[in-house]
């Protein structure tokens, strides 16, 4: 039986998702509660061009996402800024940037 992740993270942590599909996940500690968040998909890019975080995150209203959401993850750490990880899309699923 798989151990749960969210008893042996500290809260703010972040980690590689233990989801299938998904790239990252963080616990949020929220009001007493403890919230695990998964957040990005797995086989695309993130953060690669000034370009795509502008885009993303003006279609994802990146100002309005709230603490403890998926949004306020990718938000935050996928695509923050240029200081931030960094992944192209493979050839097969590029954009137009």
């Amino acid at each position: 039986m798989a151990k749960n992740p969210k008893q042996s993270m500290k809260c703010g942590e972040t980690r590689s998702s233990t989801r299938p599909g998904k790239k990252i996940m963080k616990l949020y500690c929220i009001d007493g509660k403890r919230k695990l968040v998964h957040a990005g998909a797995k086989g695309y890019g993130h953060n690669y061009s000034e370009a795509a975080r502008k885009s993303f995150r003006a279609r994802h209203k990146c100002e309005t996402a709230k603490p403890g959401t998926a949004k306020h993850l990718a938000c935050t750490k996928l695509w923050s800024g240029p200081g931030g990880r960094k992944k192209s899309s493979p050839k097969s699923r590029k954009g137009k940037y």
